[in-house]
């Protein structure tokens, strides 16, 4: 049964049978023996417990996951693609389950995390069919040598994930680098690990032992394993603070990251759009489906003067569909926030955009609706007549709340949408071709939309500049940043010639 087709009403998510750490191809309980207790955001009632990796742990899947890698990386590579395809179906099998534990765990909606398990089937599929594509370089070198270069594997990798997707992170980021023939350490969100362990019970059996490794647990386990002389690259998708003490941590060892950070997105709208239009792109740009839990969010909408109050009173009516629900409800357009700490920031932040001068448009408030009493949730939040000098203009809050700025003066305009540390995507609404193109090459930012906003494309390079990230996602590049280079050269041996 598809979740299209399911009843609506919440449902009950199973957590799963296995709550160790998964590595060496088999179950372990922590070292330490510690075990944390996961609550719904949505409820506040218990889900589960999670075991919690230290260094000590992190010790012995880096050994495991060495070993594993010795046999992974000899596998040909289109056993390999076969591997992961057939990985990909498997999880297409389970997306009903996964999607309800996985919006149990963090508070997305269970219909959202259905796509979320899609996919990440179809980075599987996507990478699996690229494998043949690892390929070197023959460079001339005249009649006597041949030299050329060769693509490996960089040995045992791990990926730090975030709570706002955590299954297709979870998931999702093995691919690459299974494919290019690596071992893959998948460290889970502390917040809602669940998924993750799930994961290791669906397909750790088919690939070989030690070649997947799931660690949940904190900021112990994820700095042992960026430490480690026998990790050879990390991936991270988190805040930039986490991101610069990886980095810092890494570059003892000279070691490859590959970052995905935060952001404080733009969309900038012109005077010749449609304002309805637009406003229906502000609002879903904003990804109130998942509370604005989202790096790619267009937090920041900057909208010409001509259309600027035609474009408000939409997006208020736009924001109407964005009701808070129960997460596991398929009935439900908008979530919880992830924690109760969170929950309190984003709170902290719609208190200071009223103190700064900001006018409220709608939302600003936690919903009083009994059924959410337990969990954490916020009203879609949108506030006017805001300035780049606000907190909320200037800070990432990770949450439902959107600022809209006016502008009349492209210059300045521009000025203010380059005027974050953040780089990560912006969208351009305008029917004029040549300003779009224009504006484009001008904002600071990794990805860019032109009358589109949130949409990812494989194949596409995903990835941001400045303060938002280093290196590219979602595409070839991908897989090659987990593979080095290895230049071979051959000297050809003159014979004399016998007649």
């Amino acid at each position: 049964m598809t979740p299209a087709s399911k009843a609506t009403g919440p449902q009950t998510a199973l957590a799963p049978a296995n709550n160790g750490l998964f590595y060496a191809g088999g179950w372990h309980a922590p070292v330490a023996g510690e075990y944390i207790d996961i609550t719904e955001p949505g409820s506040g009632r218990q889900l589960g417990r999670a075991p919690v990796a230290t260094s000590v742990d992190a010790e012995l899947a880096v050994a495991a996951a060495k070993k594993g890698f010795a046999v992974w990386r000899d596998t040909p590579p289109l056993e390999r693609a076969r591997v992961l395809k057939s990985i990909a179906a498997k999880l297409r099998l389970h997306a009903d389950e996964l999607a309800l534990l996985d919006a149990a765990d963090c508070g997305n909606p269970v219909k959202e995390m259905a796509a979320d398990v899609m996919v990440a089937a179809a980075l599987f599929e996507f990478f699996a069919g690229l494998v043949t594509e690892l390929k070197g370089a023959s460079i001339p070198m005249g009649p006597n040598a041949v030299n050329f270069s060769v693509r490996e594997p960089l040995g045992v990798v791990a990926r730090i994930v975030a709570f706002n997707h955590p299954f297709m992170f979870a998931a999702g980021k093995m691919a690459a680098p299974l494919a290019a023939g690596n071992a893959i350490i998948i460290k889970p969100p502390e917040q809602a690990p669940l998924s993750a362990l799930r994961l290791a019970e669906i397909v750790g059996d088919m690939l070989p032992p030690g070649v997947l490794s799931i660690l949940p647990g904190g900021r112990e386990v994820g700095m042992a394993l960026v430490a480690h002389k026998d990790v050879a690259m990390i991936g991270l998708v988190g805040s930039v603070p986490t991101g610069r003490a990886v980095m810092k941590l890494a570059a003892e060892r000279l070691k490859p990251v590959l970052l995905e950070l935060g952001g404080k997105n733009a969309l900038i709208a012109y005077p010749d759009v449609d304002p309805a239009e637009v406003a229906a792109g502000i609002v879903a740009g904003m990804n109130f489906t998942w509370c604005g839990q989202s790096c790619g969010s267009t937090s920041r909408a900057f909208v010409h003067a001509d259309i600027y109050d035609e474009v408000i009173a939409a997006v208020k009516l736009q924001c109407a569909q964005y009701v808070p629900g129960l997460p596991t409800d398929y009935a439900t357009s908008m979530g919880a926030i992830i924690s109760r700490e969170q929950h309190d920031k984003v709170l902290g932040f719609i208190a200071s955009a009223k103190s700064d001068g900001a006018t409220l448009v709608c939302g600003g408030k936690v919903p009083d609706a009994p059924e959410l009493a337990g969990g954490f949730y916020v009203e879609p939040t949108v506030f006017a007549d805001v300035t780049q000098n606000m907190r909320i203009a200037s800070e990432e809050i990770f949450g439902p709340v959107l600022s809209i700025l006016k502008w009349n003066d492209e210059e300045a305009m521009m000025e203010d949408v380059n005027g974050v540390d953040y780089g990560l995507t912006c969208a351009i609404w305008t029917n004029d071709l040549e300003k779009a193109h224009r504006t484009a090459q001008r904002t600071q930012a990794g990805f860019v939309w032109i009358n589109e906003v949130g949409k990812h494309f494989l194949g596409a390079p995903f990835g941001g500049v400045k303060q938002s990230g280093i290196g590219r996602e979602e595409c070839l590049a991908e897989l090659l940043a987990f593979t080095s280079e290895k230049n071979i050269h051959i000297s050809l041996r003159r014979v004399a010639r016998k007649d």
